[in-house]
């Protein structure tokens, strides 16, 4: 019997403010919440089929939930989470996340932004929100994520983001758009260690750096104190070869337009990643300011992390839970949703027991309750 689930859910989401009404409360909100998550984990992309999924289930549900008055109808999960308090509810989320996880000092913290692309209103001004999510890829793991500002995009968000996230001996990795000065100096104020990604957002700073690394490498071998790592990988018809320089030198870093302002800064990074196909050779360089010691090596791993929030985050969403699909337009209800859909990628990313992808997984949790039992098991701590 599942009863310990809802035990649980009270625990870690029962001092979220329920935004009904007395009079209009015939179903209690974390039933409301439990019969969500269970439905998103299972496949339900919209509120027509969350209460679908709850009628198919009623049986199931009532061995661990009340439900006096059923299974609520598609208009109240939608009327409930249109209006549900999204940074209660993200302050829940991280509570959860911060009992299950152990995130070990020198993991890499990923943040980066996803746009979802179809809940825009047109009619009411409204643009399509912007999720930014921190993602730790070694505990596969979503820590927390947060709803930017239309008009400030990411700049803004990320700062509220990694306020509530431990990152204490941790490595955040952020790309072109949270290179801010105050950013930096928060990350390094939490005890965290940065990679900050240059380009047209810093032009004086990026310049700086590329003109170093371009000396360097036309300057004999010993001009410069430089450290070098490679990797070489071959899969899929292609070779992907990565080289990452690292210079940590102060006096290299002094004459840098405000070198001052960034907190903690100890090395700048290049990274030049070459792709080679039968048809086609492409190569990219990428250059970083950092607050690591210059071991070229923790670089070039950090640096490689972090764009697996595009594949194991940003990807999966849209593939496997139709994120940019999905029109969820009204109030807070896109902000919530996404929220939902983060909780259940990561109790389907914890899941090492099926050797299949996200999307059958999902299929494999409506089908099976006692596999979505095994997959709630994480909210029992």
């Amino acid at each position: 019997m599942p009863e310990p689930i809802a035990r649980s859910i009270e625990r870690h989401f029962g001092g979220m403010r329920d935004p009904r009404i007395d009079r209009c409360k015939r179903h209690q909100l974390l039933d409301i919440l439990v019969i969500a998550i269970c439905a998103v984990i299972c496949g339900a992309d919209d509120w027509t089929e969350v209460a679908a999924f709850g009628e198919a289930k009623l049986a199931w549900f009532r061995t661990f939930l009340d439900l006096p008055h059923g299974i609520p109808s598609h208009d109240t999960f939608g009327r409930v989470f249109a209006r549900l308090d999204p940074t209660q509810f993200e302050t829940c989320f991280v509570r959860w996340i911060k009992s299950v996880s152990d995130v070990l000092p020198g993991a890499v913290i990923a943040v980066d932004g996803k746009e979802a692309r179809r809940s825009h209103d047109q009619r009411h001004g409204k643009a399509a929100i912007t999720m930014v999510s921190a993602w730790a890829a070694d505990n596969h793991l979503v820590l927390g994520q947060i709803a930017a500002d239309a008009k400030s995009n990411e700049i803004t968000a990320i700062p509220e983001l990694l306020q509530v996230l431990a990152l204490k001996g941790c490595i955040v990795t952020i790309d072109a758009a949270g290179c801010q000065t105050e950013i930096a100096q928060q990350i390094i104020a939490q005890g965290s260690d940065y990679v900050l990604a240059l380009k047209d957002n810093q032009p004086s700073l990026a310049a700086d750096v590329a003109l170093v690394f371009q000396d360097c490498h036309a300057s004999p071998p010993d001009s410069y104190a430089v450290d070098h790592a490679q990797t070489i990988e071959k899969g899929h018809g292609r070779i992907e070869i990565r080289d990452c320089w690292t210079i940590a030198d102060p006096a290299v870093l002094a004459p840098l337009r405000r070198s001052e302002a960034w907190a903690g800064l100890q090395s700048i990074i290049e990274v030049r990643a070459e792709r080679q196909s039968p048809t086609e050779r492409t190569v990219a360089t990428r250059y970083y300011i950092s607050s690591l010691p210059g071991k070229a090596e923790q670089a070039l791993r950090a640096t490689r992390t972090h764009w697996q929030v595009e594949n194991s985050v940003h990807w999966v969403l849209d593939v496997a839970f139709r994120e940019d699909d999905s029109r969820l337009r009204r109030d807070y209800g896109p902000e919530n949703v996404a929220i939902l859909r983060r909780m259940a990628l990561d109790l389907l990313k914890q899941d090492t027991s099926l050797k299949i992808g996200i999307k059958g997984k999902r299929k494999a949790a409506g089908w099976d309750e006692a596999y979505l039992l095994h997959l709630l098991a994480p909210l029992l701590h």
